[in-house]
This record gives C-alpha cells, structure tokens and sequence, in this order.
C-alpha cells in the first residue's frame, strides 16, 4: 500500500504518541507499505510555526528530521493536485487538508489521519 501521512500523523510518529490508532501504526510500521509526506505539510508546519500555533523545537528542519529518521519519501506539489483541489466538493475548510486529499486522489495513495471529515470525500483514508 501506499500512504500518505497527514501533518499531525508525521508528528504523532516522532513522538510515539499514544493519539495514533492501532491501525494507522501498523499500517506505518509494515515495511512493505510506502510512506509519503507531502511538502504541504512542511508548508503547514512553516505558517503554524511563524504564527505560533505550533511549537517545534528545533523548527522545521526538525519537521524534515522527522521525515528522514522515519524513512519516509516527501512528494513535491504539482499543478495536478491543485487542479483536483479546485474540482473537491466543499466538505473541508482547511486549505491543507483539501490539498493532501487532492494529493492522495491524484497519486492513488491512502491517507492516514485522524480528520473525521475525509471520510466525506471518494478517497481511501484508514486511521
């Protein structure tokens, strides 16, 4: 399977947190599944970073630490994902969340988060 890891799942991971439900662990933990981080995320580490709604110590370089330690693949934005952004029916404010859903349509990959408004979407989502 191929994942792509919501922003709070590739945080939860690094801090073994106890907030990650048993299957998205092990959907994480089985190393026949690809793990991806989209560079949105780091994006929405950046502004929650510069606006103070998130504390990371050591700041984003720490967020990208994270990514590499866990072997986890980054994807870069492309025109496509933003062009399926702008086709999503409305279910989900937050620009960030639009934009993982449009990456995991696009990429056929399955998203793992703890959003209870993906489910709203023709995805594959697991949590």
């Amino acid at each position: 399977m191929k994942c792509l890891l919501d922003t709070h799942v590739v945080l939860w991971v690094a801090e073994n947190s106890p907030m990650l439900s048993d299957i998205a662990k092990a959907a994480i933990l089985d190393e026949d599944n690809e793990k991806y981080v989209s560079l949105t995320s780091a994006w929405e580490i950046a502004i929650k970073l510069g606006t103070s709604k998130l504390r990371l110590d050591g700041g984003l370089p720490e967020f990208f630490r994270m990514i590499d330690e866990n072997g986890f693949h980054t994807l870069a934005l492309k025109r496509e994902y933003l062009l399926n952004v702008s086709r999503l029916p409305d279910h989900h404010k937050d620009p960030f969340d639009r934009l993982l859903v449009a990456t995991a349509i696009t990429e056929g990959l399955t998203l793992i988060t703890i959003d209870e408004n993906i489910h709203k979407y023709s995805i594959h989502y697991i949590w």
